[in-house]
C-alpha cells in the first residue's frame, strides 16, 4: 500500500514538471514571436492599432502549443492540465508585468485575457490527450 502512495506522488510531481514545462514553453514561444513581431512592426507600415490582436493571437498560439505538449505527455486529464498551463502562463505574465510596469492594474481587459488563457490551455489539453490516442 505504501509503495502504491509512492508511485501517486511520484506521478503527480511528473505531472506537475510537465505542467511548468508546458508554460515555460509558451512563455518562450510568445518571447520569441512578439521579438519577430517587434522587429516587423518596426521596419514595415503595420498599423499599431493591431498591435493588441496580434498580441492575443500569439499568446492564445502559445498556450495552445505549452499545453498541447504537456498533455501529451501526461497523457490524462487535458482539460485540468491544459487549464492550468493557460493559468501558469496568465499568472507569470501578469506578475512580470506588476513588476515592469508602472501604474499596472488588474481591470475587465485583464480577467477576459485570464479567461481565454485557460479556454485556449482547456484547448490544448483536449488536444494533446486525444493526439497521445491515435
Amino acid at each position: 500500500m505504501e509503495n502504491v502512495k509512492k508511485l501517486e506522488d511520484n506521478s503527480q510531481k511528473n505531472n506537475l514538471l510537465k505542467i511548468a514545462k508546458g508554460s515555460i514553453v509558451s512563455i518562450i514561444i510568445t518571447l520569441v514571436a512578439l521579438l519577430i513581431t517587434s522587429i516587423i512592426l518596426t521596419y514595415t507600415n503595420v498599423p499599431e492599432s493591431t498591435i493588441p490582436w496580434i498580441i492575443i493571437t500569439i499568446s492564445a498560439v502559445s498556450i495552445l502549443i505549452g499545453s498541447i505538449l504537456s498533455s501529451l505527455y501526461i497523457k490524462k486529464n487535458g482539460l485540468l492540465n491544459g487549464g492550468l498551463v493557460g493559468a501558469i502562463y496568465m499568472i507569470t505574465l501578469y506578475l512580470l508585468s506588476s513588476i515592469m510596469v508602472t501604474g499596472f492594474e488588474i481591470n475587465t481587459r485583464t480577467i477576459i485575457m485570464f479567461v481565454s488563457a485557460i479556454i485556449a490551455g482547456i484547448i490544448g489539453g483536449i488536444i494533446g490527450v486525444n493526439m497521445h490516442k491515435n
